[in-house]
């Protein structure tokens, strides 16, 4: 297999890393929110932003596996989100109309979505699909979103399914997103999407996603019920201490983690790059406290697998967001602290876009997590059968 090798620096946020090792300026350390000192900086690519769509599935996946291209001395690529989000359409709404209308169509997706397609169609770069036809330099997709749902309603209510509709629904993501591409000029060779993916030697099978709730038995898989899993795809199940392992050995030995969870708890705040969970009911901490509780170390509460599953059982936490988790931090006490790179922009706060997410926050807030099969203890892969 012929390998790709295009080595360039990378600037992380804030955070400039050469071979292997980081290093903080005091400049920079000033930017970290609380007293929080690094145990872990992934090299990763720059922040990107998601601008006017739902697709944060895709932005984190793709710098999830921009990052893990970096880890394989692949070296640094600016890989096109929206060559994920056009494929995973079509997957959607060949979907709906089979089933009649009753799976679910829209935006959202899980960050197996992206390895699906790497899987069948390959990958491109920015370069050769950057996903926007319709004027302005940011996505867009409003209209898009309308217009597709608008279609596939329609051809639900025609007395007799065209077999021409699924090109007549491609035609319409060449309107918007653009025609996918046959070949792109990788390094001055010109691959197609799938030659692309095996030049990296990337391969969609190295990677593993795991859950944690108590429905269901832990040490096997089951499909994640939840909406954006419009595809059924099935997850691991593990223990909350087991699955919080997994992501810090995965971090600690250089894997970078794709998270998904729900940001929607009142101690998530991107633009102060802090996300915790107070010890108290957010109803019983006043005005005062409360900006404290993201300018200080706080005591945050204990949280139980019981916990979690009442939360999601009652849609309390559900799967509104992916990121990207590439840095372990403690603060002053030795709590750890995960950096985590958003999809909003490196303007979008005044941590170039990314922001420190707390122990506690991860075991509350977290739906699933994807990352390498190497990241897992070998211990917990035995316990999967795998």
């Amino acid at each position: 297999m012929t390998h790709l090798n295009l080595k360039k620096s990378v600037l992380t946020g804030t955070i400039v890393i050469f071979t292997g090792f980081f290093f903080l300026s005091a400049q920079e350390k000033e930017n970290i929110p609380l007293k929080l000192d690094p145990v872990k900086v992934i090299k990763t690519t720059p922040v990107k932003s998601q601008a006017r769509t739902g697709t944060c599935w895709a932005f984190a996946t793709t710098s999830f596996i921009e990052t893990e291209l970096l880890r394989m001395g692949q070296g640094e690529f600016d890989l096109s989100e929206m060559f994920s989000v056009r494929y995973a359409y079509e997957s959607k709404a060949d979907l709906y109309v089979r089933y009649h209308g009753m799976a679910n169509f829209g935006p959202g997706g899980q960050a197996h979505d992206v390895m699906n397609v790497v899987r069948k169609y390959g990958m491109a770069t920015e370069q050769a699909y950057p996903g926007i036809m319709y004027g302005g330099t940011s996505h867009n997709h409003g209209e898009l979103n309308t217009v597709l749902e608008a279609y596939v309603k329609a051809v639900l209510k025609a007395k007799q399914i065209s077999p021409v509709w699924k090109k007549a629904f491609s035609a319409i993501l060449d309107t918007y997103l653009g025609p996918v591409p046959e070949k792109m000029n990788i390094s001055g060779k010109e691959l197609s999407p799938k030659e692309f993916v095996s030049g990296v030697g990337f391969n969609p099978e190295d990677y593993i996603e795991l859950t944690s709730f108590t429905h269901h038995p832990y040490y096997e898989t089951f499909v994640l019920e939840v909406p954006d899993n419009w595809s059924n795809d099935s997850y691991y199940n593990l223990p909350i201490d087991e699955l919080m392992d997994i992501v810090v050995d995965a971090l600690k030995k250089g894997y970078s983690v794709c998270w998904d969870g729900d940001m929607s708890d009142q101690g998530f705040s991107h633009r102060k790059g802090i996300a915790v969970v107070p010890e108290k009911d957010w109803n019983e901490i006043s005005g005062e406290e409360k900006d404290s509780v993201f300018t200080q170390t706080i005591t945050e509460k204990k949280i139980t697998p019981e916990m979690r599953q009442e939360m999601f059982n009652n849609f309390k936490m559900t799967d509104d967001h992916l990121m990207h988790l590439t840095g372990l931090f403690k603060d002053e006490n030795g709590k750890y602290f995960y950096l985590t790179k958003n999809s909003w922009g490196e303007k979008s706060n005044d941590f170039g876009g990314f922001l420190y997410m707390s122990d506690a926050f991860l075991r509350k807030e977290t739906i699933a997590i994807m990352v390498h099969k190497d990241a897992v203890p070998k211990k917990i892969m035995k316990k999967l059968g795998l």
